[in-house]
């Protein structure tokens, strides 16, 4: 007994049994018979009261429960109808470990609001907890998505525990019984209400054991998991038959039992005979047409059917036992009678849609390591190699004056020079592109070709790409976002057509030959002079992709080019000065009138020999020819220049200025203008220039360089306002840095006063510097800030290096680009709200990823998946409308119902059907049924089948069809049945409390399951 008692108090106690051994052990130390141990020792006490693993595990449940704060009563809202799939649902995990396996615990509950009244207020003794309440819920039955243990049990929430590793299961009984009995203990413990389940056997078959406790009750929820059904399971009276004998019901009559049923009927054989869109021809060749898709539009739409099933479910929610008939011989389950239609459609997976294809083969362009070279054999521009192997022979011969230009430019004569280095080293028939497709692409991008005079290229009028937005739209302006290139521009429509070329003519070889040709026209155009059309006016747009700089950079060198030859052919008395000016002062309004004109009469006029005489004059000839025999005594007396010297290149008077000391007229003159700039030549620039440090000398090598303009518009001001003086240059150059007060002279009158800024003050200032350098010398005799030859060459060897890959690297944005505007048209037509969303999305994330020089391979990979996305939308869409003829619908009320049935197919999981069978959806649907079951009979006979409203006129109504055995059915057999039964009896005795009882039965093809919850009074059990 006394062993007895010090067990019971070791258990309860740990400390006190701990003070009782050493109690037990103080007297053998303090024995005088025995010597004393060195304090050193220790001896080893056994603690009999250590927990177990068992134990541990236990109390670990108990632990994550109490910090989830699930314990006590659960309180909770009565269940709206349809909150399972609209509310939100949110999980909360932990890991637990029995031993060294690991489990997860998972906390699964539906957000809800709390309650308006104080749930303590209302707390009842003998309420059941609000769990057992939901087992009989009738709002929330077949939810379309949701957990499988909120669809089989209609639960709000619950705890599920479950291997943590994927490939774990617990199969044996008896660790399954192990884990049930540690939960059932811990909620005991705890006294928590919420149901906790155990996850067994492999987690593939979902199989679940559980319990949830509540004040003298208890539910425990079973499942069977069979795949050969018994044939008594597959009938409603079978199912009652189980349910009835689960239960034990000891009284008699049985209370009634509550059943909601749902029958699926599923709808395949129906995309070959609905689907409107029919795969391109990708031999036709017609009037500017491949495959029937013009040049410059990308093709849309999905080659298959998007969607690949339908899922009928028929539902009656509230029937009671007798009401109906479903046995193994007969049932009154008729689908077309159900109270209630619901619908959801199954997408194909991946269906092949055209845009996505384009821009997937596209981008694996950028993977491609082959040069044009290797892909076409031996180059086309070999030969020229062999002629321009020294770069100053190249340059001076491109220098040279130039024969005159063909008076008509045909596609022949630009391909010409192509095609015969090609034709050495290949036959035409292996040429990756025929010559028809050829031509046709060439004159899509140089319109110009098409047998138009040389002299109609100076109008230079953009050709539109198809209907492009107009050029103030938001949709127009989307290059400056994906720096990509404006869609009425050459750059754009080369995009598209290296596009098509590469998915319907020879791929990467297609790709190499029309980039070859492209390059050897943009030659031909720079040695005739002709500009290259599809390009705005002006310097590089530094907001395009570099390639359309590029090509902009070199039609700046053919303006510059043929507006020198142009003055070489004219007589010297023939030109007038012109050229934009520098006005950036008071006289702006005199020199802005018309720049376009100006330009073809600036100091390009002159040739490159007059430019290279004037540049090889000595110091000491130039100096004496403008009577500058003096430079400081010059500086000194306010750095005027000699008036004995001829004016040259004047632009015009300013109008409002004089010349401070001579008191002329001051002239705008004639100047250079900038030379454009790519931005990698910016960033070049920035490179050297950065390089020079910051040491005293390289800042001023560092400024010197920066002010090779500022010099030259010096000298031009020089030579048109001879005698001018720096405070001149300053007042039309920088008004800013002459600042002018009134001050009071020595007669007593009021004079205004001007001097120079403190800036230009500074010692050393570059300004004066380059004042003093300066040498009165006209633009047209400067050496050119630009020198066009020099960069026309390095763009077109630029142009000629280019792999496929980097090309497709450059034109990317601008495939994006026309994808998401093809996109946005197609889109205006179906006006779905979630695809506006998408492409937003999707703009606001090219636009942050296309902007960086090197974007990474999968952000690009990302925007095509989304684009296909939204593509693969709206061709379920358009396939939906087809399958319900919304667009042959003559009432427009029922239209406007058919259209927003078909919206909410595609954005909700599952729709319900208004009227079930009677309505007009439903009307359209039980048509397509009945014509899938008349194919799936006759396949033979499908010519021959009447229409639809024909054949159900014929076979009479629902009623008469069903009672024939002979007719064929309307509907397949069902693919899924699924039944809950509910009931509330006592149990285990005829005196217990009447609890919940709940059981849902699933039958599909592949298997069986029933899952139950039978809750039982434990108040005297």
């Amino acid at each position: 007994m006394a062993a007895d008692s010090e067990v019971s108090v070791s258990l309860c106690s740990p400390s006190l049994a701990l003070a009782a051994g050493a109690a037990a052990v103080s007297p053998l130390t303090a024995s005088p018979g025995l010597s004393l141990q060195p304090e050193s020792e220790v001896f080893e006490i056994t603690d009999f009261t250590t927990a177990s693993e068992w134990e541990r595990f236990i109390s670990k449940i108990e632990e994550v429960l109490n910090d989830w704060k699930l314990i006590g009563i659960s309180s909770g809202k009565p269940l709206e109808k349809g909150i399972f799939t609209t509310g939100a649902w949110e999980e909360k995990s932990d890991e637990i470990l029995f031993a060294d396996f690991r489990f997860s615990i998972t906390h699964h509950y539906l957000v809800q609001e709390p309650s308006d009244k104080d749930g303590k207020e209302e707390v009842v003794e003998d309420a059941l907890p609000l769990h057992m309440q939901d087992l009989l819920c009738m709002n929330n039955d077949f939810p379309p998505r949701a957990h499988c243990l909120v669809r089989w049990y209609g639960l709000r929430e619950f705890v599920v525990i479950a291997p943590a590793a994927s490939n774990d299961a617990v199969l044996s009984e008896s660790k399954c019984n192990l884990l049930l009995s540690s939960v059932s203990i811990a909620l005991g413990n705890t006294g928590c209400q919420v149901p906790v389940f155990v996850q067994i056997h492999h987690k593939w078959r979902r199989m679940y054991v559980g319990e949830c406790q509540g004040p003298g009750v208890r539910t425990d929820f079973e499942m069977v998991h069979l795949r050969k059904v018994p044939n008594q399971y597959t009938h409603l009276s079978g199912l009652l038959d189980v349910f009835k004998t689960k239960i034990g019901c000891p009284l008699t009559p049985l209370p009634p039992v509550s059943m909601a049923i749902r029958l699926t009927y599923v709808l395949q054989d129906w995309q070959q005979y609905f689907w409107p869109q029919q795969p391109p021809d990708i031999d036709a060749l017609v009037g500017g047409e491949v495959g029937g898709l013009e040049f410059g539009k990308l093709p849309f739409g999905a080659c298959e059917d998007p969607i690949s099933e339908l899922h009928l479910a028929t539902t009656w929610p509230h029937l009671t036992e007798g009401i109906i008939v479903d046995n193994d011989v007969y049932s009154d389950l008729d689908p077309v009678q159900a109270p209630q239609w619901s619908v959801r459609v199954r997408k194909a997976d991946n269906p092949q849609c055209l845009l996505g294809d384009f821009l997937t083969e596209f981008f694996k362009l950028c993977r491609r390591k082959e040069s044009t070279d290797e892909i076409l054999g031996r180059s086309a521009f070999e030969e020229e190699g062999k002629e321009v192997a020294d770069i100053t022979q190249a340059l001076s011969k491109l220098t040279e004056p130039a024969p005159v230009p063909i008076h008509k430019l045909s596609v022949t004569n630009m391909v010409h020079s192509a095609k015969k280095k090609i034709r050495k080293h290949r036959g035409v028939d292996e040429s990756p592109l025929n010559n028809d497709v050829l031509n046709t692409i060439l004159l899509f991008l140089f319109p110009d070709a098409a047998d138009k005079l040389a002299d109609g290229f100076e109008s230079r009028a953009s050709t539109s790409a198809g209907n492009n937005p107009p050029p103030e739209s938001e949709d127009y302006n989307l290059f400056n976002q994906f720096k990509s290139a404006p869609s009425d521009s050459l750059t754009y429509k080369l995009a598209l057509c290296l596009c098509m070329i590469n998915f319907y003519h020879g791929g990467v070889k297609g790709v190499a030959h029309l980039w070859q040709e492209f390059v050897l026209e943009m030659r031909y155009r720079w040695e005739n002079n002709y500009i290259i059309p599809g390009l705005a006016n002006g310097p590089p747009d530094l907001r395009c992709c570099l390639l359309h700089q590029k090509l902009q950079m070199l039609n700046c060198c053919i303006e510059r080019k043929k507006a020198r030859d142009e003055g070489k052919r004219g007589s010297m008395s023939d030109r007038s000065p012109g050229g934009t000016s520098r006005d950036t002062g008071k006289g702006a309004d005199h020199s802005g009138d018309n720049p376009d004109k100006e330009v073809g009469k600036s100091w390009e006029s002159w040739s490159d020999s007059e430019e290279e005489f004037f540049e090889c004059l000595s110091d000491a000839e130039d100096l004496k020819g403008n009577g500058q025999e003096n430079g400081k005594r010059g500086a000194k007396e306010g750095n005027k220049e000699p008036v004995n010297v001829k004016p040259e290149g004047r632009l015009h008077p300013h109008g409002k200025l004089m010349l401070l000391h001579p008191g002329e007229p001051l002239y705008i003159p004639i100047t250079q203008e900038p030379a454009p700039m790519t931005e990698d030549l910016l960033e070049e620039q920035s490179e050297v220039l950065a390089k020079l440090g910051t040491s005293a000398e390289g800042a001023h090598l560092r400024a010197r360089m920066q002010s090779a303009c500022l010099l030259s518009d010096m000298e031009s001001f020089k030579a048109a306002n001879p005698g001018c003086c720096l405070e001149d240059f300053v007042r039309w150059y920088s008004p800013r840095d002459y600042i002018e007060e009134e001050v009071v002279d020595e007669k007593g009158n009021r004079v205004i006063k001007g001097e120079l800024s403190a800036r230009m003050k500074i010692p050393s200032n570059m300004w004066v510097e380059a004042w003093e350098t300066a040498k009165p010398v006209p633009a047209r005799r400067q050496k050119r800030l630009f020198d066009d030859t020099r960069e026309a060459e390095k763009v077109l060897h630029y142009l000629a290096v280019q792999k496929p890959a980097d090309l497709a690297r450059h034109l990317l944005p601008c495939i994006i680009h026309a994808a998401v505007l093809k996109v946005k048209e197609e889109e205006t037509l179906e006006d779905i709200s979630s695809v506006k969303k998408i492409i937003k999305q999707i703009i606001s994330h090219s636009s942050k990823v296309l902007r960086f020089p090197s974007p990474e391979d999968k952000k690009l990979e990302e925007i095509i998946a989304q684009i296909m996305s939204v593509e693969a939308i709206i061709a379920r869409a358009r396939s939906l409308k087809a399958k319900f003829g919304v667009e042959k619908c003559e009432n427009e009320e029922e239209k406007e119902d058919l259209q927003r049935f078909v919206n909410c197919l595609l954005e909700q999981p599952e729709v319900s059907v208004v009227g079930a069978g009677r309505g007009p959806a439903g009307s359209i649907i039980h048509k397509l049924f009945i014509n899938s079951q008349r194919l799936t009979e006759s396949s033979d006979e499908v010519s021959a089948m009447p229409p639809p409203d024909e054949e159900l006129r014929r076979l009479g109504s629902p009623e008469e069809r069903r009672l024939n055995p002979g007719a064929v059915s309307d509907f397949p057999p069902p693919t899924g049945r699924e039944v809950i039964l509910r009931t509330t009896v006592p149990r285990p005795a005829p005196y217990s409390k009447p609890l919940p009882q709940r059981m849902y039965s699933v039958l599909t093809k592949e298997d069986f399951r029933l899952a139950g919850a039978f809750s039982a009074d434990t108040t005297f059990f």
